[in-house]
């Protein structure tokens, strides 16, 4: 429920800094009643709103009471309890409010949750005649969890006390030591009335010992969060559009600020470009277009080359980056009612990208009731825990401490949203060393030059083992090498695995690879003793590629073939990809003309990362050698005359006399025959 601002207020709410406040505190202390009066007291009701509720009021029999200007639900005011969070807005003298009234029964604890993860600071509630309860130490415990560091205590209900300053100042003590042991900043304590107003917006006589502000002036000592304008740029990209002749990069800009020729990098991936237009609604006259925009805005982005860009990926300034990760550590607010323990396979989702991930690591799990940390590794509903979380894919993202708006993700289990948590470690060591050193080598043309050419020199007077062993010396971060499971590559992956280099194998599944190739990934696996990760087609992008084309729609001609290729093979590959400084591959010059082109190491300007082809200048006469005197498994389809091996509709004969599909692609161009994995097409 959003509600209140007066029109005197809305005319000056850009004028002040604005600050987010989370009330909290043990059911039937006072919040409702507290919000209802500061709201009467700064003016921010609506003319006639006391009026209609006491009439109101009157009609059921019931005396009026200041909490029914926020148990607006006829079941609340039927229960009297607050089921659901209400965010009001008021001004006072120096900020601009945004308050959520949180509830205070312990059923409603997920509802709280979500209420104070959007605070910049805490108003806790107490009671001055029932004093500290577990509940409002629960409340407390949950706003440090919550990353929350600034706390005003006001303690309602001074008059059933009379209006003592023993009282008052044993329960402030009591909460200060608990609140500064948990390293929460104490703001203020305040004692009130909220029934009759006393301390909430003046001093009355009742309580002149009291020396510290008002409640009303405890909001003007809050210091309001860094606004998201002033973090650095991010836009999670919400989805890719192509209009006329242009990709128009469309998404919510959570934070900062870009201008048309800022550099910008899509991560993961590090993709360079520059900004070419800012797109909004409704289009603007050419006169008043859109040159920058700020964080809250919805807008489209145009850049000044084709880069591969997708939803899920996040757009930052290339000076100052995300971090990337195939891991996180986090604090995580469980609210399903299966337990979360390790090995639990869920859906992260950080902004638009969602990832499959497994639960490797559970401890400091906390049961907010007890406030004790449990004996067990287990996360039960409605408890508190820590965790380690291992990523199908990388994510680009920040810690909370770093930006809140990209810091915050969901847990979904079995399709429906079951917890949610706090970024506290993107565990990026040798991920954020590859950013930093692809983006060092590879962010400009001559950059890439460079940075090939010294590698060129060395690798080219190396054997093909220690080609690979240099690679992984020289590049930082994560190395890829994709197979097909052809000889090349069964060759590549016995000096990977000679050498136990930590170099990433994947292969492409592209759901048409031959049956012998299915059986040799099995056999490959068992052989080397280590898994090789299968990246298949977006299931929607491969139903919507056959609903258009039919099963076998490809044959018709070369815009079908390229499509299907890259729904396939290109897509996943770029998945793959994504994060890495460097891809080894099994590419040999004499196995086309095309191939003799890209050279022993090369960049891919495209994808950010530098290529390595170990086995460029061997013959295939090298490499059955290579593979038979170390006793590597290979595809039974070479026996057959197969020189390739890859999706079996489009490996065909090359050579009068060869059987049917021993080739490779093989439509168009008979220089090149290359599909679109190597040729960008």
């Amino acid at each position: 429920m959003n509600v209140l601002v007066s029109p005197h207020n809305k005319l000056l709410a850009t004028e002040y800094p604005q600050v987010r406040v989370v009330i909290v505190g043990h059911v039937d202390h006072g919040k409702s009643t507290f919000i209802g009066r500061l709201l009467h007291e700064t003016g921010s009701l609506p003319e006639g709103k006391v009026e209609t509720l006491k009439a109101i009021s009157a009609r059921r029999g019931m005396p009026f009471e200041w909490s029914f200007l926020l148990d607006a639900l006829q079941s609340e005011r039927d229960q009297g309890i607050t089921i659901d969070t209400s965010q009001i807005r008021f001004r006072t003298a120096s900020r601009e409010v945004t308050l959520i009234d949180a509830p205070g029964h312990a059923e409603f604890l997920r509802n709280m949750i979500t209420g104070a993860s959007q605070a910049d600071a805490a108003i806790l509630i107490i009671d001055a005649s029932e004093g500290v309860r577990e509940q409002t130490r629960r409340h407390g415990y949950l706003l440090h969890l919550l990353g929350i560091r600034q706390v005003a205590i006001v303690v309602n209900k001074m008059d059933r006390v009379d209006f003592s300053e023993t009282r008052f100042r044993e329960i402030a003590e009591e909460i200060r030591a608990y609140l500064i042991g948990l390293g929460v900043n104490l703001v203020a304590s305040v004692p009130i009335s909220a029934r009759n107003g006393d301390g909430v917006a003046i001093r009355t006589p009742a309580i002149d010992w009291h020396q510290g502000p008002t409640a009303l002036g405890v909001f003007d000592q809050l210091l309001p969060a860094t606004s998201t304008q002033d973090l650095a740029f991010r836009l999670p990209v919400q989805a890719v559009y192509k209009f006329d002749d242009r990709r128009i990069i469309v998404g919510r800009i959570e934070s900062g600020r870009v201008s048309v020729g800022d550099e910008i990098v899509v991560m993961p991936g590090a993709k360079f470009a520059r900004v070419k237009s800012i797109e909004t609604w409704p289009v603007p006259h050419e006169s008043h277009s859109s040159r920058s925009v700020v964080a809250g805005r919805s807008v489209g982005i145009t850049l000044d080359r084709e880069i591969f860009v997708e939803r899920g990926n996040l757009l930052a300034l290339s000076s100052t980056p995300p971090a990337v990760s195939n891991g996180v550590r986090a604090r995580v607010f469980w609210l399903h009612q299966a337990a979360l323990v390790t090995g639990t396979a869920v859906v992260l989702r950080s902004g638009t990208a969602e990832i499959r991930s497994e639960i490797t690591t559970v401890d400091k799990v906390i049961d907010p009731g007890a406030l004790q940390p449990s004996a067990t590794n287990t996360i039960s509903q409605n408890h508190v825990g820590e965790i380690e979380i291992a990523l199908k894919a990388p994510l680009a993202a920040d810690s909370y401490a770093v930006n809140p708006s990209t810091g915050r993700f969901a847990i979904e289990v079995d399709g429906r949203i079951a917890g949610g948590g706090l970024i506290l470690d993107m565990q990026t060591q040798r991920a954020q060393r590859s950013l930093s050193r692809s983006t060092h080598y590879l962010r400009t043309a001559d950059d890439a030059a460079k940075r090939i050419e010294a590698l060129a020199h060395h690798l080219v007077q190396l054997s093909a083992p220690d080609r690979i062993s240099f690679l992984r010396q020289e590049i930082e971060g994560r190395i890829v090498f994709t197979t097909s499971f052809g000889i090349e590559d069964q060759a590549i992956l016995h000096m990977i695995n000679e050498a136990d280099l930590d170099i990433e194998v994947v292969t492409l599944d592209t759901g048409r690879l031959f049956a012998e190739t299915y059986d040799l990934w099995a056999e490959t696996e068992r052989h080397f003793g280590r898994r090789i990760r299968g990246v298949y087609p977006n299931n929607v992008d491969l139903e919507n590629l056959v609903d258009r084309q039919g099963i076998n729609g490809f044959y018709a001609d070369p815009e079908a073939r390229i499509a299907c290729c890259f729904v396939r093979k290109v897509e996943p590959l770029n998945r793959a990809l994504a994060g890495a400084a460097a891809w080894v591959v099994g590419l040999r010059a004499d196995q086309s003309a095309h191939r003799q082109d890209m050279g022993l190491v090369t960049a891919d300007p495209g994808r950010n990362l530098v290529k390595l082809s170990p086995l460029f200048d061997w013959s295939r006469q090298q490499v059955a050698e290579f593979t038979s005197n170390n006793g590597v498994p290979v595809n039974s389809l070479h026996a057959k005359g197969f020189t390739s091996i890859g999706c079996a509709p489009c490996t065909r004969a090359l050579r009068p006399g060869e059987p049917e599909r021993a080739g490779r692609w093989w439509w168009e161009d008979e220089m090149k025959r290359e599909c679109g994995l190597h040729n960008n097409r």
